[in-house]
């Protein structure tokens, strides 16, 4: 019989190490109520930085809600609309509420997602010749893809580097880089709260710095507010990008664009659709875009699904985003610890990692390489290909971050640039890991979440450990 994982030698060892777990047993309760299907199933999930898992009641009570009433399109005034145009109302405030923003300053978009929110920053941010958008170089490529936006109206784009072996950006660099704002000109600051790829949580303090130079600031918080508090009474970007998949599971298609409503009217929209304009006119050529969030919601929104964020954010609230917190860094700090503790025979490191091999600010991702026992690597897909065998959720890539991929794997640019140049090439993903001959393309990236626990991070540690030569 298995002896029970609380009694193990080394879940003693990772209690006394990290004793706070154990006020997190909340949690373990959770999993059994909300999340049996993970142990039902027998599957370890090890992806939240992906996306979380969606609970039980929250699925329930959506379809309880849905069943019990008639919503209809939101642009109108019959008794079906105004009762959907309530609920979305009510989800709009909960949003302003759990993240303790001003009503009065901030305005709620609801979008489809992160990526959307970012993309209409940056098609709608007024750039123009001697404008900057400035983005370290770890940015989500749906915040990497604006610099398009900036280019073709004769902006210029910077990129912060970050350093190895922590991915960070050191205090004087970031000042020097915020020190570059051109005067009297549009500037575009876009940096993330937490690193997809690294787990880094870059400071938020920056927000302060940059607008005292004088930029505007963009903040991507998708992987960073599912287990940690953004408080917008303390920090104020102009502009926050959040997806609540990667919160609470579902619904999925539904994020937001948090902005400041000064910074709102900063922004041009380039076009006009259903829902956004005040009126149109075919003959006369001419609208006149609503103001606020309206002028920047398309089409119908997803009436029936946004609902579901309000049930969504009480769920964390009745959860205690604290307590997730807790759970993410003990289980965290583990991992890391265990990870890299794992040697061949010869000495020779297992893993390598990629990021703080520390707590302190960072999340719940832990990024890393396998190498055998000669110091050469192992194709992250083997990897994921063994965790798939073992039913173990992870991810392999670069993550949609190649600015922090390639200098955490050395890369370098004139590597980049010739494989780019290549004759009759199409850049695939699979062409550019063959022309960066010798060097990895990718990493395997761990992310532990809500309800992760110690037997789903044994596992993950036990499946790498394989690799260490026998």
């Amino acid at each position: 019989m298995t002896q029970p994982i609380e009694r193990t030698d080394a879940y003693q060892e990772f209690v006394a190490k990290y004793p706070r777990y154990e006020s997190t047993g909340a949690l373990d309760e959770l999993r059994a109520r909300e999340f049996s299907r993970l142990d039902r199933l027998g599957q370890v999930y090890l992806d939240y930085t992906g996306g979380a898992l969606y609970p039980e009641s929250l699925v329930k009570r959506h379809a309880e809600l849905l069943l019990g009433g008639v919503y209809g399109n939101p642009h109108s005034t019959n008794p079906s609309s105004q009762a959907a145009t309530r609920l979305v109302d009510g989800a709009r405030r909960r949003v302003i509420d759990f993240f303790h923003a001003s009503p009065a300053e901030y305005a709620v978009i609801f979008t489809s997602n992160a990526t959307h929110a970012l993309k209409l920053v940056g098609e709608s941010y007024p750039f123009s010749r001697g404008d900057q958008f400035l983005l370290t170089f770890d940015n989500h490529n749906s915040v990497n893809g604006i610099r398009e936006y900036d280019r073709v109206r004769g902006a210029v784009t910077r990129y912060v580097p970050v350093y190895p072996p922590e991915m960070r950006v050191p205090d004087d660099v970031i000042d020097a880089y915020l020190g570059q704002a051109a005067p009297g000109r549009r500037n575009l600051f876009a940096f993330p709260a937490q690193s997809n790829f690294s787990g880094v949580q870059h400071a938020l303090e920056w927000t302060e710095r940059a607008h005292k130079k004088g930029w505007d600031v963009l903040l991507d918080a998708a992987a960073f507010v599912p287990s940690n508090r953004l408080d917008l009474s303390c920090h104020h970007p102009d502009f926050v990008a959040i997806s609540f998949y990667k919160m609470f599971g579902y619904p999925t298609g539904i994020g937001a664009l948090i902005a400041r409503r000064s910074a709102l009217e900063k922004l041009h929209r380039p076009w006009f659709a259903g829902g956004t304009i005040s009126v149109a006119s075919v003959q006369a050529d001419q609208f006149f875009l609503t103001r606020g969030h309206e002028g920047f919601e398309d089409g119908t929104l997803n009436f029936v699904g946004i609902p579901a964020v309000e049930l969504g954010l009480d769920f964390i609230d009745e959860t205690g985003l604290d307590t997730i917190h807790t759970r993410v860094i003990c289980l965290t700090g583990w991992l890391i610890e265990r990870l890299l503790a794992l040697r061949h025979r010869n000495g020779r490191p297992v893993a390598l990692l990629y990021g703080p091999p520390d707590l302190e600010m960072r999340g719940g991702a832990v990024t890393i390489n396998v190498y055998d026992s000669t110091g050469a690597g192992v194709d992250h897909d083997v990897v994921e290909r063994r965790a798939n065998e073992r039913n173990i959720s992870l991810r392999t890539g670069c993550f949609c971050n190649p600015g922090a991929g390639e200098v955490a794997l050395g890369i370098d640019g004139e590597e980049i640039r010739g494989c780019f140049a290549r004759p009759g090439t199409r850049m695939t993903y699979d062409a550019f890991r063959q022309c960066i001959d010798g060097k990895s393309t990718g990493a395997v990236r761990i992310s532990v979440g809500m309800v992760s626990n110690f037997a789903d991070v044994q596992k993950a540690i036990e499946l790498i450990g394989e690799f260490a030569d026998a």
